[in-house]
């Protein structure tokens, strides 16, 4: 019997900057892979060609970060070569079976459903990472903070931002989203502009990765993040008896899940933004075997619409209302499970977007009166 059949596909950058050049290069990859019949899931092993192979070398960071970031957490083995010119990728993927257009989850056959929980399909993906990278650096290097190791790895940092207001300020704490598997806190920081200038210190989190790290872990590792904070407030001057969390997206689904965990410090209040709440769905789609959600069980358990808040954690819950009929559906059934009030929709705001909510508006608005 003959293997899968495979496609090569090839795309190229003459950026000097590395990530860049990867990013402009692996975005070209990707826009190929629907068109041949693949998908990031698809993909077996791709070879990069650059004068300085180390600049990208995928134990970097950045280098990974980009990766995932190009292919929602689908990694394949990367082999590097020298080269002269251009950074050149040379990609194999899988033709991939025509999904069955039968319903599989309320109405949604496979790939309709998929769509509902691509939120990357609502903006270029690209862009977005690009520009978040740009404005948080821009908006770190004015501000007074640090950058903190709160666990053993290399993953368990967090930077720690300070308000121009002096004193103890109380901390807002944010985890960043990416569906568990990509993303970084440094693409976030920007968006601590509106609770620093609230009066708070804020807690950017970084968290190990899918599939790497289980979903297990990362809610160990994020519930340690908040220990940390506490156990130093004295030496770091901070006011951890007013704890309050904050997360997008796979962090909404981190932050309504320690809003429900007793082995949890106090926290004051809990803002899930466009979460995920019952990770049922997220098993037929392809990136439920990467994240492991293969077990009813599991994913009950990793679904916090199953799950109750402890008592006196204020809710809010907000949306955007560009994003999909699923994310909208999930945030609002969880605010009615959970008796959190109305969720707050934002119009116009896609799943990336809801984010510059933070910083004004209604979204600041609701991040602060659930902190009174």
């Amino acid at each position: 019997m003959s293997g899968p059949e495979l496609v090569t596909l090839t795309a190229s950058s003459d950026q000097r900057d590395a990530i860049e050049a990867m990013r402009d290069a692996l975005d070209a990859i990707g826009k190929q892979l629907m068109p041949a019949g693949s998908a990031p899931q698809g993909l077996v092993a791709m070879e990069w060609t650059a004068p300085d192979p180390a600049a990208f070398h995928p134990s970097r960071q950045a280098v990974d970060l980009v990766c995932r970031e190009a292919f929602a957490g689908f990694t394949p083995p990367i082999t590097l070569k020298k080269g002269e010119g251009a950074f050149t990728v040379k990609a194999q993927a899988r033709i991939l079976p025509k999904p069955s257009a039968d319903p599989i989850y309320r109405g949604y056959d496979r790939i309709a459903l998929a769509r509902q929980y691509s939120p990357r399909l609502q903006a270029d993906f690209r862009q977005v990472c690009g520009a978040w990278s740009k404005q948080s650096a821009a908006f770190a290097q004015n501000q007074r903070g640090l950058e903190l190791y709160y666990g053993p790895s290399r993953f368990e940092t967090l930077d720690l931002f300070y308000p121009a207001t002096g004193g103890r300020p109380p901390v807002w704490v944010f985890f960043h989203g990416g569906y568990w598997q990509a993303m970084d806190k440094n693409l976030h920081a920007h968006f601590a502009e509106g609770m620093l200038k609230a009066g708070f210190a804020v807690a950017m989190v970084n968290y190990g990765l899918a599939p790497q790290t289980s979903l297990e872990t990362i809610l160990e590792q994020c519930r340690a993040s908040l220990h940390f904070l506490v156990r130093e407030a004295g030496a770091l001057g901070i006011d951890a008896s007013q704890l309050h969390i904050a997360g997008h997206s796979a962090g909404g689904q981190i932050v309504a899940m320690l809003a429900a965990d007793e082995a949890a410090p106090p926290i004051k209040s809990a803002l899930p933004l466009s979460g995920v709440f019952d990770l049922e769905p997220l098993s037929m789609v392809p990136m439920g075997p990467v994240l492991g959600l293969n077990d009813a069980a599991r994913i009950r358990a990793l679904s916090p619409l199953y799950k109750k808040p402890r008592a006196g954690v204020t809710m809010g819950v907000a949306v955007g209302g560009a994003e999909s009929e699923e994310f909208i559906r999930q945030s609002r059934d969880y605010a009615q499970a959970w008796n959190t009030g109305d969720v707050l929709v934002l119009p116009g705001a896609n799943h990336f977007t809801i984010l510059d909510g933070l910083n004004d508006g209604p979204l600041l608005a609701l991040a602060r009166s659930i902190t009174q």
